[in-house]
């Protein structure tokens, strides 16, 4: 592998981790309907302002947000929404894995 290539494996191995923790993609779920701001998060799960927060930093500085201050409250929006895309593949390796458990009980 070239100095190249592994920065940009790099590169997207960031974005996948942002990704990897359970909350956040249901926070980078819930922006493909639409632009949030941090209270909504609050009030649609079981965590406080600074724990959304962090998520949400972590997930901007992935590139996977952005962000817009509007008078006291930030709301946030997917930058590229086809980062979703590959979900459709993550449920059909789970379908598989299901499956070939399925066969191995039976």
């Amino acid at each position: 592998m070239t100095a190249k290539e592994k920065t940009r494996y790099d590169a997207k191995a960031r974005v996948l981790k942002a990704l990897a923790h359970p909350t956040r993609l249901w926070m980078a779920e819930q922006l493909a309907e639409g632009e949030l701001c941090v209270r909504a998060f609050v009030d649609k799960i079981d965590a406080d302002f600074s724990t959304i927060s962090k998520h949400l930093s972590v997930l901007k500085q992935a590139g996977i947000v952005a962000d817009e201050k509007r008078g006291k409250q930030v709301y946030y929006s997917l930058k590229v929404p086809c980062v979703l895309n590959f979900m459709s593949c993550v449920e059909a390796v789970m379908e598989n894995n299901a499956k070939e458990q399925a066969e191995l009980v039976s």
